[in-house]
């Protein structure tokens, strides 16, 4: 019997085996193409129910097997899955073509979309049959049949070439061990970095020394502290040459049919370029908006940047006579300028910040803000020992959601961190069905002496994946596809990014940072220093967010044919950005996961138009209290429950009352006036 073809509540993956996805997926595809064609058979006349609705519940079982998969994938893959991956991600693409190039199933959706003034909808109705509409006109339903048959071929090479994109940035990540035997190597690092590569050479088979990786938490953690100029810039080469290194796993030559097949894609659509064609539905609509938006801010953080690295590289030369700063010193010497201007560090603060009492915070913040309530359970599967799962309630115990967390790196993890589900919220029958949520992160892990006690930055990094949990566990919409997270995607980022404003308060500090031997609560004083170093070379974080996502623009705003060299044209995206000389052997292209394997091309501006969005929220509940009830309930009601079920501008003004200004974001990351410290 295979388990993901019986009907499952929670996903099942202690009896799930690899050898069952694949005959899951193809039983799967057949059902929901047996769905659609009852819809197009119907010989009643197309209403919203017989044909919208009917088409959105549809293929239920397949979404639930694709979303236990992809998340395996991403989390907890092996050769033998993503062998799997390769082969039904061509499926999932024709079927998915199959159903926005059925010209029965078109007519009778553009039958219903052409009488909607006549029907008595609801917003949200409205809101599912516009975007039903738009994704069949969007993806070719128009279009000759020699033009859908080159579109059918073009997505389906696409989806060959992501998964691949990212499967080459994994076996990059894991290739790479930096083993140590000279402890004098390790001078800089704090103790519990060093056991905790001591500890890591033991799992990876080795008897003595140390072992240092491209795996975030390691990686980072050496480059903050290390005083070894040399073996920082080995490590900084390393990860920063990932997937360019002309071999079986470079990246180069998929990054440019990537960018030229989703122009080609664009274009047989009717859309000057992928990134016109994406921003269509995003709250931007055009490229030129985003290049203006980015290039305001771009003039604003330019001279704070400019002086902050002059700032940096100043007090580098200072302190150990470096004439040019690289990039290989920028994460040491600004840690070791933050101690200086702010007496702080991150070792400082981790023991305030063990993992367990991180996570009661910020469902402690959840319950002061939203009234939910976090019940730890260990009778819900889970595809790896270490991850935990809660039944969440609200304060009347009616049930909200599962929510599972899963922290630590593993090599059949891929890196970064970010929320996912494995089942969306939606009404039918008269029953809410409730989502089930999970965030995904790789934290410092715990070593023989000590918990896992995060960095300031993974305090931050939880909070944002759980606002997106939050946007996911709170909804409360009748359709799935309208349900959570699924919003435009440069509004998706307001609910996380909101999340860490609450990590700088304390108010909520007092909560959970409680040091992991004496229980003390951080001190006050402590507080302050991380608030007085909240913009610490803002300026310079800003700018790197631009350059991002400048540089995602020019892959997707423009004709990409004429590209031939991936390093020669990311330079020239970067320029007027670049604060660090370049390093010939290093590109970001190949390895920006977000544009080509995420759903991120032609939005990676997103995270900062989102600040917008958060820094002009946030200053509503400081204006009336950071806890307080009745902003959150209007920012639960108006934002989290709502989902994508009207625009989000409109949904905005309603918790808002107008739109957002930019003034917010600009005060609180000192960029109104000159907030610069000098050494």
């Amino acid at each position: 019997m295979n388990p993901l073809l019986s009907p499952f509540d929670t996903a099942p993956f202690s009896t799930i085996k690899n050898k069952h996805f694949k005959p899951a997926f193809i039983k799967a595809i057949a059902d929901a193409k047996a769905e659609i064609d009852a819809i197009t058979a119907n010989s009643e006349t197309p209403s919203f129910e017989n044909t919208i609705e009917a088409l959105e519940f549809s293929g239920q079982q397949l979404d639930r097997i694709s979303s236990v998969f992809f998340n395996l994938n991403a989390a907890e893959t092996n050769e033998e899955i993503q062998k799997i991956a390769q082969e039904v991600s061509p499926l999932l693409t024709a079927f998915g073509n199959d159903i926005t190039l059925n010209e029965l199933l078109f007519k009778r959706i553009k039958a219903v979309y052409d009488q909607q003034n006549k029907l008595e909808l609801s917003a949200e109705q409205k809101t599912l049959l516009n975007k039903r509409y738009k994704s069949f006109t969007r993806n070719g339903a128009n279009l000759s049949v020699t033009k859908k048959k080159r579109l059918r071929e073009i997505d389906e090479e696409l989806s060959k070439l992501t998964l691949k994109f990212g499967e080459n940035i994994l076996a990059e990540t894991n290739k790479y061990q930096k083993h140590i035997s000279n402890e004098s190597d390790l001078n800089g690092l704090p103790e519990g970095a060093k056991e905790a590569a001591a500890q890591l050479a033991r799992l990876k088979g080795k008897t003595t020394g140390w072992m240092i990786t491209l795996d975030y938490p390691s990686y980072s953690t050496f480059m903050k502290y290390a005083k070894n100029r040399s073996l920082r810039k080995e490590l900084s080469l390393a990860y920063g040459s990932k997937s360019f290194k002309g071999d079986e796993l470079d990246n180069q030559q998929i990054v440019l049919k990537i960018a030229n097949l989703r122009h080609k894609r664009a274009t047989l659509l009717g859309y000057k370029t992928h990134a016109h064609f994406v921003l269509e539905e995003r709250m931007a609509e055009t490229p030129e908006k985003v290049y203006t938006f980015l290039n305001e801010l771009l003039k604003k953080a330019k001279p704070a940047a400019d002086k902050e690295f002059k700032q940096l590289e100043d007090f580098a030369k200072s302190i150990d006579s470096i004439d040019h700063l690289q990039k290989w010193d920028g994460s040491y010497y600004s840690e070791k300028l933050k101690q200086k201007l702010f007496n702080l560090d991150d070792e400082q603060l981790k023991p305030y910040f063990k993992l367990e009492n991180v996570i009661s915070g910020v469902f402690k913040v959840a319950e002061r803000l939203f009234g939910l309530l976090f019940e730890e359970v260990s009778d819900i599967d889970t595809y790896h020992e270490e991850v935990k799962t809660f039944r969440v309630y609200d304060l009347e115990k009616n049930f909200i959601a599962i929510f599972y967390a899963d922290f630590h790196p593993r090599a059949g993890k891929r890196g970064g961190a970010w929320m996912t589900s494995f089942k969306p919220q939606y009404k039918r029958n008269g029953k809410n069905s409730r989502p089930h949520v999970s965030i995904v992160c790789n934290f410092t892990p715990s070593t023989e002496t000590k918990p896992s006690l995060l960095t300031f930055n993974e305090v931050t990094t939880l909070f944002h994946e759980f606002g997106h949990g939050l946007h996911g566990m709170l909804a409360n919409t009748h359709y799935p596809s309208l349900s959570g997270t699924s919003v435009y995607w440069d509004f998706v980022e307001l609910p996380s990014q909101v999340m860490e404003n609450w990590c700088y308060e304390k108010e909520t500090l007092k909560l959970f940072a409680k040091h992991y031997k004496t229980g003390e609560v951080i001190p006050m004083e402590l507080v302050e220093k991380i608030k007085e170093s909240a913009t610490f070379q803002e300026g310079m974080a800003t700018m790197r967010q631009l350059s991002f996502g400048l540089l995602d623009l020019s892959w997707h705003a423009k004709d990409p044919s004429n590209i031939t060299d991936v390093k020669a044209h990311e330079n020239e995206a970067f320029h007027g950005t670049n604060l660090y000389p370049d390093t010939p052997e290093t590109c970001m292209s190949t390895a920006f996961a977000h544009i080509f394997q995420g759903g991120y091309s032609a939005g990676y501006y997103s995270y900062k138009w989102a600040e917008v969005l958060d820094a002009d929220t946030f200053a509503y509940f400081k204006e009336k209290g950071v806890f307080n009830k009745d902003i959150a309930k209007k920012f639960k009601d108006h934002v989290l429950s709502k989902g994508g079920t009207e625009n989000p501008m409109v949904l905005y003004k309603r918790f808002r009352g107008a739109e957002p200004k930019v003034e917010a974001l600009l005060e609180r990351a000192g960029l109104l006036e000159d907030k610069q410290t000098n050494t």
